[in-house]
C-alpha cells in the first residue's frame, strides 16, 4: 500500500494569527518557510487589522474552526515541525494544546507572543498561565523575548546576561526541553540570545542593527527555527542558522520602505539576491 502522506518534502506548520500588513504572524512565517526552502502550512487562530503603526482590531476565531484546521492538516500532510505564535486567549491555547498530539510528537517551537512590536497586547492575561502549563511541557523550544520572559515568570525584566541566563533556566523548569531567551530588546552594541537546555547553555551574539524595520522579527526567528527543524537539523544548528537568516533579513530590511511606522524585515532577501 502506498504511503498516504506526502514524502520527500520538508513541511513546517505555523499556528498563529494573521497580520494584514504582512510583516508578522502567519504571513511572515510562510514567507520565512518559503525563503528557507520548506513547504509551509498554516492554522489561523485570529485575524488582526494591523499595520506598521499598530493593531487596530482583533477577531479571535472559534475553537471549532481552529481544531478543524489542525485536523485537516494532520490527516493529510506529514508535518516535520510546528511553530505556534499568536494564540490570543485561553480558549485558543487550550484548543491548540489538545490538537497538537495528533501530529505525532514532531518538534514544537512555542513563540509566546504577548505584545506586538507596536506595544499592542496580543495575549489575554488569563491565557498566560495556560501557555506555561499547557504548551511549555509540549515544547521542544520556547522563544520569549525579555519582556515576555518577565511576564511569564512574574518578575522584573533581565538587564544583564547573567540575569537572562537565570531567567532562561527558570523558564526551562516549567517543562520545555529548551529555552531561547532573546536579547534583541536589550541595549548595547551587541544583541545576545541565550539557549538553555538541561545539558548546556550557549550564547548567540551578533552586532545590533540600528533600524526601525523590526516588525515581525520574533515570528520570523521562531519560524526559521521550525523550518530548519523540519529539515532535520539538531536544535543548536537550527537556532544558529535561523539567527543568521534573521540578522541578514534585518540588515537587508533597513532600506525597505513599507508603511509609515515600524516596517518589516526583508524576508525574501536571499531569494532577491538569487534572482538578481
Amino acid at each position: 500500500m502506498s504511503d498516504p502522506y506526502n514524502t520527500g518534502t520538508a513541511i513546517a506548520l505555523t499556528i498563529a494569527g494573521s497580520d494584514s500588513s504582512g510583516g508578522a504572524g502567519i504571513q511572515a512565517d510562510l514567507k520565512t518557510f518559503t525563503a528557507l526552502g520548506v513547504y509551509g502550512a498554516s492554522v489561523i487562530t485570529a485575524i488582526t487589522a494591523q499595520n506598521t503603526q499598530g493593531v487596530q482590531g482583533v477577531l479571535t476565531l472559534p475553537g471549532s474552526i481552529i481544531a478543524a484546521q489542525m485536523a485537516s492538516v494532520a490527516s493529510d500532510l506529514r508535518v516535520g515541525a510546528i511553530k505556534t505564535g499568536m494564540l490570543g486567549d485561553l480558549a485558543t491555547v487550550e484548543t491548540v494544546a489538545k490538537g497538537l498530539p495528533q501530529f505525532g510528537g514532531v518538534p514544537l517551537v512555542v513563540d509566546p507572543v504577548m505584545v506586538a512590536t507596536s506595544g499592542d497586547v496580543l495575549l489575554a492575561p488569563d491565557a498566560i498561565d495556560a501557555v506555561r502549563t499547557r504548551l511549555f511541557p509540549l515544547a521542544d523550544l520556547v522563544t520569549p523575548n525579555l519582556r515576555e520572559a518577565a511576564r511569564l515568570l512574574e518578575g522584573p525584566i533581565a538587564t544583564s546576561l547573567d540575569e537572562m541566563e537565570a531567567q532562561a533556566k527558570s523558564l526551562l523548569a516549567l517543562g520545555a526541553k529548551a529555552v531561547l531567551l532573546k536579547g534583541g530588546h536589550g541595549d548595547g552594541p551587541e544583541a545576545t540570545d541565550i539557549l538553555v537546555t538541561a545539558e548546556t547553555t550557549r550564547r548567540f551574539t551578533a552586532p545590533r542593527i540600528t533600524t526601525r524595520n523590526t516588525h515581525g522579527t520574533g515570528c520570523t526567528l521562531a519560524a526559521a527555527i521550525a523550518a530548519r527543524l523540519a529539515e532535520g537539523d539538531p536544535l543548536a544548528a537550527a537556532v544558529d542558522a535561523a539567527k543568521a537568516y534573521v540578522w541578514q533579513a534585518i540588515e537587508a530590511g533597513r532600506t525597505l520602505s513599507v508603511g509609515q511606522g515600524d516596517g518589516p524585515v526583508d524576508h525574501l532577501h536571499a531569494i532577491r539576491r538569487h534572482l538578481s
